[in-house]
């Protein structure tokens, strides 16, 4: 799970949804849209404004080879029951 402020929001660039795809077809890697899994929810603190995201290995891997660095606040199995898909495929064992 990733925690993203409020100042981390403001950039556009920091939404996987508008981001990671661009990247990925700059780097000629798009066979791994199939492969990764991110989920938001909206955060409930001021220091996590918008969102959680939920990411698979993948696309933490990717978000990190992106020059992201990520506020990791936890790790969980599956994504929260509210949170909705935001980019990627749904998740699956």
């Amino acid at each position: 799970m990733i925690a993203q402020s409020a100042e981390e929001v403001q950039n556009i660039q920091n939404a996987p949804s508008v981001s990671m795809g661009p990247y990925l077809a700059a780097s000629e890697q798009t066979r791994l849209l199939t492969t990764l899994s991110i989920y938001s929810l909206r955060g409930n603190t001021r220091e996590q404004v918008r969102r959680l995201l939920y990411m698979n290995a993948t696309a933490l891997r990717i978000w990190e080879d992106m020059g992201k660095r990520p506020n990791i606040v936890g790790t969980q199995h599956r994504p929260a029951h509210a949170a909705l898909l935001s980019f990627g495929v749904p998740f699956s064992e």
